[in-house]
């Protein structure tokens, strides 16, 4: 029972961040219709800039933030741009797009840091933290479930009540109706981008926090985020956080009782499932809310 316990407490943990990835790629999705497939690549570009940052400096990786947002927001916006210049096929031609600046990203990382596997030097992320005298789990998973949990909350809050949101919640829902309001879809579309980019840069520094970083991680990111975008409902903020929950947990429980490396496998056929049961996914008619 409590090897149980300890297995779904992990893969809560592990599902708060999970979410954290995802949400910037649904977020994405829902507005423009577009499929990010670099969007992992920009998680683990803010990773090794935390790396960075943390191994010339000796400062907590956490202050690596702002540099990091300037960084990866920048290179989202010029995905957005882009991708926005895409005149025929606009779907089709931007997961081509995407893949490719997915490819130059890894390789530009891969020239720079080389194919060595790092992970944070600060030792307070990696002690260790005991609640309810039965769950264990590292203070690093600790932060990056909470910064899940918050970014997701806020992002839901600042989509329902602020100008900016609603008018990315109305492009995405119908953007030729938005245009007859009086909006301008391409600024909504490079606000969801920018968004996108904020929340990529604090996953890529939650990842470094709690895990290994090396180059070809980012493609996998990437197909996790989209599994749980796809799972969610496409665009719905309450989805991504149940759907990446669910992975979370089914994936701890697999890893527990089996074998880490069915992990991917178990978190597939839950979304094989789910999707044969709820083709829209598990908040498919809330898509965009």
């Amino acid at each position: 029972m409590e090897l149980t316990a300890q297995a779904i407490f992990t893969g809560v943990l592990m599902g708060g961040f999970y979410g954290l990835v995802a949400v910037g790629l649904s977020l994405v999705f829902g507005t423009m219709k577009v499929i990010n497939l670099a969007h992992g690549e920009l998680v683990l570009l803010a990773a090794y800039i935390a790396y960075a940052v943390e191994s010339q400096t000796g400062i907590n990786p956490l202050l690596a933030l702002p540099i990091a947002m300037v960084i990866v927001v920048g290179v989202s916006l010029l995905t957005f741009y882009l991708t926005n210049g895409i005149a025929k096929d606009k779907e089709l031609n931007s997961l081509i797009l995407t893949f490719g600046l997915g490819i130059v990203l890894t390789n530009g990382l891969l020239m720079v840091f080389s194919a060595d596997i790092y992970s944070t030097q600060t030792a307070w992320f990696m002690e260790g933290v005991v609640v309810a005298d039965t769950l264990f789990s590292m203070r690093g998973e600790i932060v990056a479930f909470v910064v899940g949990i918050c970014a997701l909350g806020a992002l839901y809050w600042w989509l329902n009540h602020t100008w900016h949101g609603r008018a990315i919640r109305s492009v995405s829902s119908n953007r030729e109706a938005a245009k007859l309001m009086g909006m301008n879809p391409t600024k909504a579309e490079l606000w969801s981008w920018g968004v996108a980019g904020v929340l990529a840069t604090l996953a890529g520094v939650m990842l470094y926090v709690i895990s290994v970083i090396h180059p070809p991680i980012g493609h996998g990111l990437t197909i996790k985020a989209f599994i749980i975008t796809v799972l969610a409902g496409m665009g719905s903020i309450p989805g991504v956080l149940i759907g990446a929950l669910m992975i979370g947990v089914i994936e701890g429980l697999t890893t527990t009782f089996f074998q880490s490396s069915l992990a991917g496998l178990s978190s597939m056929t839950l979304f094989l499932l789910v999707l044969l049961i709820m083709p829209s996914g598990l908040f498919g008619k809330k898509a965009g809310h």
